[in-house]
């Protein structure tokens, strides 16, 4: 029986009580790959087991004692989060663990029930379902703040080993939940995005404990330069907005490059941002603009801000341009009233351009306060550590709608200032020196694109921004086999986890269907371990 509570996700409310006012920070950090959200129902319902038995509510959440650092178990252990129901479950029915990644996971309790890909298999299979809080996040927490010291104990291979130690000394509050642990019930790992990626790493890297996986968008690839998140984008948007945007990232970057101060301070008042000092921060600036994109979901419909983006570029006196545009002149004029008019108010409120959208004032506090329940600063930590990410512009001779002047040492620049001390290097192309972030370490370490790992099953979306860097991106060379299947639908990020999107996409439904049919035949193979 599906029983959903409201709680909205907040970013910053876990801190302690004596925390400073935070400080004002960069519009433009760089965005996590997020989850979306479980559309919940206005009537809410008691939880009941196949039994009768009434259960806790989904939003009821429990405590594991976690080892602070896996390589030294003498420090102790910390009170880590998680949320169960077992409304589904018959005895033999497999463990369904879910870790939404980097955010407060009190706002993903949702994910146990059948409105999501994880209840659909405990339904099918007479599953129970849990949600583990990554460490760092939410009320997870080993230390005391996000200092540079703290976070030595947050890594990927830590959160691995958090998923591993959980799965093998839970004892899960339902009957015979002591005699649950992985070997004598079959456990099945589940994520999106980052928590897809620590799927197929957990995977790959303690292959026995986890009998099965579900990866959604899965960003399994480290990279530094990842210019490929603006091209599903660029591929999928409407072609006369493309063509218009990409005639203005060019004569952008050739304004940009010029040398010519007065051209350049044309430019930026085009936007009114004239006001901002440096010019990679402008270029960054007008990245703003495509991170809507990942907020579309194929229930989305037609009036999000990315297409009311487009619009204001494309429809010139009720009249919607061609597949070519209108042109630059149009273009240009269009989208610099468009941050005029309203954008810049929508992301920067009252604030004065430098304050919202430069990124080269090292003294602001908003780099160096390592207060409690900042998910922007924890989870930046691993990126600039070791996944990269770093929203740039593409190669000189591949089409981008994204400024070539932003490149990787513009986020590494923000690295330093937020965690000084942290790195020996800011190199990114030198044959002698590993980059930081060291991605190239986290691909070799966990297998990435090329994993070859079974019972895995990895489903992506078409229109994903972030596609470039799972299994479905045009760079990799796996895929797939009947023992891991590469599922692709026409959704966006992580659309497949979502029941309602299946309702609103055949391919998603396909791809949640065959999914499940793969899970019921592995199922029906396990046997416990001896």
């Amino acid at each position: 029986m599906l029983l959903l509570h409201f709680v909205p996700l907040l970013l910053f409310f876990h801190a302690v009580s004596s925390r400073p006012s935070r400080a004002k920070g960069p519009a433009h950090s760089r965005r996590k790959p997020s989850l979306p959200h479980v559309q919940r129902p206005t009537e809410v319902l008691p939880v009941v087991s196949r039994n009768g038995t009434q259960l806790p509510p989904y939003d009821y959440s429990y405590v594991f004692q976690q080892l602070i650092d896996h390589n030294n178990p003498s420090l102790g252990t910390f009170r880590q989060r998680y949320w169960h129901t077992y409304e589904f479950y018959e005895s033999g029915g497999p463990i369904i663990l879910f870790m939404p990644g980097e955010t407060d996971a009190d706002g993903y309790y949702d994910y146990l029930t059948n409105a999501t890909i994880n209840g659909q298999i405990a339904q099918k299979l007479n599953g129970a379902t849990v949600i583990l809080e990554h460490r760092f996040f939410g009320n997870s927490n080993p230390m005391p703040d996000l200092s540079v010291q703290s976070l030595r104990v947050h890594t990927v291979q830590q959160a691995i080993d958090d998923l591993v130690y959980f799965a093998q000394n839970v004892n899960l509050p339902m009957p015979g939940g002591d005699q649950l642990a992985t070997g004598k019930a079959p456990w099945i790992l589940t994520g999106g995005s980052y928590g897809g990626a620590l799927v197929s790493y957990t995977m790959s890297d303690q292959p026995d404990v986890f009998y099965s996986g579900y990866a959604s968008s899965a960003v399994v690839e480290a990279t530094v330069d990842f210019w490929g998140y603006f091209e599903p984008i660029r591929q999928a948007m409407p072609a006369n907005c493309s063509a218009d945007i990409e005639a203005v990232i060019a004569h952008v970057d050739t304004v940009l490059t010029s040398n010519n101060t007065a051209q350049i301070n044309t430019l930026k008042s085009t936007f009114g941002l004239q006001g901002l000092a440096h010019n990679d921060d402008f270029a960054a600036a007008l990245q703003e603009n495509f991170l809507s994109w990942q907020a579309l979901q194929p229930n989305s419909g037609p009036g999000g801000d990315f297409y009311e983006f487009c619009d204001a570029l494309e429809i010139k006196n009720g009249v919607s341009a061609g597949p070519s545009g209108w042109g630059l002149d149009n273009a240009l004029q269009a989208w610099g009233n468009y941050w005029k008019s309203k954008y810049y108010s929508d992301i920067c409120g009252d604030d004065d351009v430098e304050t919202c959208l430069g990124t080269y004032d090292a003294t602001n506090p908003f780099w160096s306060y390592d207060y409690l329940g900042q998910t922007d600063r924890a989870w930046n930590w691993l990126l600039c550590n070791e996944f990269g990410f770093y929203f740039d512009g593409a190669p000189a001779n591949h089409p981008t709608v994204a400024s070539r002047l932003v490149t990787p040492a513009w986020g590494e620049r923000q690295c330093g200032y937020r965690f000084p001390g942290a790195f020996t290097s800011n190199i990114t192309s030198s044959a002698a020196v590993e980059p930081v972030p060291d991605a190239r370490g986290v691909n070799s370490a966990y297998k990435g694109w090329n994993t070859t790992t079974e019972r895995l099953v990895f489903a992506n979306g078409i229109n994903d921004p972030w596609r470039e860097a799972t299994v479905a991106a045009d760079g990799s060379t796996n895929i797939g086999s009947d023992m891991q299947p590469h599922l692709l639908s026409d959704g966006f990020h992580c659309s497949d986890l979502l029941v309602d999107q299946g309702e609103a996409s055949a391919k998603v439904k396909s791809v949640q269907g065959t999914a499940l049919t793969y899970f019921e035949k592995w199922h029906a193979e396990w046997t416990p371990s001896a």
